[in-house]
């Protein structure tokens, strides 16, 4: 798969949302539209300060949000966290999280009963696989490369955790077996450019 490079000079600041219900229950969400809770709403906050924190050129970077709700909420209380009007961003469907399909709603626990064949064949490429009617990592890595095409300046990002995991694995070249398996916290900041990242 041939994807494009970060601008050099350019920043990314990506916070996956905050923790919903969903997550705490280790249910498979996707494109669900599944709200904070407190504990998530509370993360956002705190992502916020941390962003804040990291540089006075904060408040001037662009703002760009996946359109699900989880995604605006955080976008929205970060950006009051630092101090800036909460609705002034902008969404973008690329952005979305990866499309689990038939698995949506489904706990992890249960799914090696309810799709074993799913559940093994995952386990062989979970990169290439693609669940019913859902999407593969590879097919949300080319999403994602496509936004990230368009990034030309400093950015800051609230999405979900595929997104970050395929953007780690474009702009750090990183081996698509590995993508999959990327932590994404949920209650730091990945700071990206071309060449490096870090969590704050």
């Amino acid at each position: 798969m041939t994807v494009p490079r970060m601008r050099p000079g350019v920043t990314l600041y990506f916070v996956r949302h905050g923790e919903t219900d969903w997550n705490a229950e280790r249910r498979y969400q996707g494109q669900r539209d599944i709200p904070l809770n407190a504990i998530g709403r509370s993360q956002a906050e705190r992502n916020g300060k941390a962003l804040k924190a990291l540089t006075r050129e904060i408040q001037s970077a662009d703002y760009v949000a996946s359109p699900l709700g989880r995604a605006r909420e955080t976008m929205e209380i970060l950006r009051a966290s630092i101090g800036l009007d909460p609705n002034a961003y902008r969404t973008d469907d690329r952005l979305k999280e990866l499309s689990y399909g038939a698995w949506e709603g489904q706990l992890q626990s249960d799914l090696p009963t309810i799709d074993p064949v799913g559940w093994g064949q995952r386990g062989i490429d979970p990169f290439r696989w693609r669940p019913t009617g859902g999407e593969s990592y590879e097919d949300l890595s080319l999403r994602t490369a496509g936004w990230l095409n368009d990034v030309t300046r400093d950015t800051v990002v609230a999405a979900h955790g595929g997104v970050s995991r395929c953007l780690r694995g474009i702009v750090l070249g990183l081996d698509a077996a590995t993508v999959p398996d990327l932590d994404s916290p949920q209650d730091l900041v990945l700071v990206l450019t071309a060449d490096s990242m870090r969590w704050a």
